[in-house]
């Protein structure tokens, strides 16, 4: 298995150290926690031991039946990422223990590297991201997720959806929007409270047809309403069982959460330049 591995030069060094000190001020970079400025949460999984199981002050694992996390040293950048193992009908999530992001809007970027996403059974769905909230109607939130479409590709597809509203189980798929396996991939999302728009990027390329929106979605058709978040899950889970494959194994890779878009090129907590 290849690894990735990222270096910064010497001018970008000296570049984001100023340019992090500038905006973040006295703020302390610790992995995991809030950060003064645009970081909500980030972690790298370079403080962690490798082989842990277990979550830190920041962040949890919440799992389901044979889900799974440990960290180990598959990874994008740096020497360690999470990885997540889960069958059919399983599930792993990273969640941060608090979350509660200004304005009920927040950006997302992680890169994941997936082994084999699902071609069984046939509409075999999935979820790496989702958020929710106790204030609202309900919808779970899932602005990365995908599922197995025969007849139209033979790889999974990327999607947006919701479930548990007003506007019922739905995933917005498109064709245009494949899964690769084994392969480092770059993902983005927004979540953003004044339209209850879902938006993607895939390796930094906007996918303006996964774009969803209040009056523009998959689901039953009454107004799709983000919930007051409190909570937000980074994983994976199928829903179905007697999958193919029978086991996922997901690496995920420098998390961040944040009040503006960073990009794929951002590390260690730094600000893109």
């Amino acid at each position: 298995m290849v690894t990735a591995r990222i270096a910064r030069s010497e001018h970008f060094l000296t570049a984001a150290v100023a340019f992090t000190s500038l905006l973040f001020a006295q703020a302390p970079q610790v992995f995991g926690a809030p950060i003064e400025g645009i970081y909500l949460f980030y972690e790298n999984f370079e403080d962690l031991g490798l082989g842990s199981t277990n979550g830190t002050d920041w962040w949890n694992i919440s799992t389901y039946r044979e889900g799974a996390a440990v960290v180990d040293s598959v990874h994008a950048r740096g020497q360690n990422a999470l990885h997540i193992s889960a069958t059919g009908g399983s599930k792993a999530f990273l969640q941060p223990i608090t979350f509660s992001p200004p304005g009920n809007s927040v950006w997302g970027r992680m890169w994941i590297w997936m082994e084999a996403f699902p071609t069984a059974p046939d509409y075999a769905h999935f979820t790496l991201v989702e958020a929710s909230g106790k204030v609202g109607d309900g919808s779970v939130i899932r602005p990365i997720g995908g599922q197995y479409i025969p007849g139209v590709s033979a790889q999974a597809l990327w999607g947006t959806g919701s479930d548990l509203g007003p506007t019922g189980d739905w995933l917005n798929w498109r064709a245009t929007a494949p899964t690769v396996n084994q392969q480092w991939t770059c993902l983005e999302f927004q979540l953003d409270n004044q339209m209850s728009a879902m938006k993607l990027w895939i390796d930094g390329v906007a996918k303006p047809e996964l774009t969803v929106t209040r009056d523009n979605h998959n689901g039953t058709q009454v107004p799709f309403v983000f919930p007051t978040f409190d909570k937000i899950g980074i994983g994976f889970q199928e829903y179905q069982r007697n999958t193919t494959p029978a086991t996922f194994n997901l690496w995920i890779d420098d998390i961040a959460l944040t009040t503006t878009r960073i990009g794929c090129d951002c590390e260690d907590g730094s600000p893109a330049l």
